[in-house]
């Protein structure tokens, strides 16, 4: 039954699923782009290359809650002076993910699975931590309703090997359930100090 799943059960449940929610979220969706585009201009979709699948590339799409402020060299200044207030309303509730409905549709990424994370992270992993890209990388996952940000790296990769490993139908369904509560409890929104995720780096190298 969990092999049947992984082959085929899953991308069916990810594509009806989401297809329903983008219908369903479209106003809100319509909504928030508008709202960003008054207060942040353009862009309003913020587009980035992250490894999905066997670490394979492709574009995430995410709302653009961050300032395009640059220093005097030209490099984007730090995430806490470039995060405005109300792309930290979103990030709260975690509505700028809403766009990566288009990635579960388009097959690039699940519901539930391992976040995707920068490409330049890929040639640090150990074996083990790669193991996190045997499955499609997902909205939400099992670190995320168990900590978030709030975790240490090392405590997230732990994580989200042990959902590669144990991966069902039940187990996603418990996930999308915890998500919403975690969500609306807005626990483990960013890392202590930090004003979202400090880079990973293997100490272990």
């Amino acid at each position: 039954m969990q092999s049947r799943y992984r082959k085929l059960g899953k991308r069916i449940f990810d594509t009806t699923f989401s297809l329903i929610l983008a219908i369903l979220l479209l106003p809100l969706i319509i909504i928030i782009s508008f709202l960003i585009y008054i207060k942040l201009g353009r862009p309003c979709i913020f587009k980035q290359e992250r490894p999905g699948h066997n670490g394979k590339i492709f574009t995430l799409y995410k709302f653009r809650t961050m300032r395009n402020a640059i220093d005097s060299k030209g490099k984007p200044l730090p995430d806490a002076e470039r995060l405005t207030s109300f792309g930290s309303f979103l990030r709260k509730l975690s509505l700028d993910e809403l766009p990566e409905l288009l990635n579960v549709i388009k097959g690039d990424m699940s519901l539930v699975g391992p976040r995707p994370l920068l490409k330049e992270y890929l040639p640090h992993y150990s074996k083990e931590q790669a193991c996190r890209h045997n499955v499609k990388p997902g909205i939400t996952g099992w670190a995320q309703v168990k900590g978030r940000n709030a975790l240490t790296w090392d405590e997230k990769f732990k994580l989200d090997v042990w959902y590669v490993n144990n991966l069902s139908f039940l187990l996603d369904i418990k996930i999308l359930f915890l998500t919403v509560y975690v969500t609306l409890k807005q626990q483990g929104i960013s890392a202590e100090g930090h004003a979202t995720m400090p880079a990973f780096v293997n100490n272990d190298e």
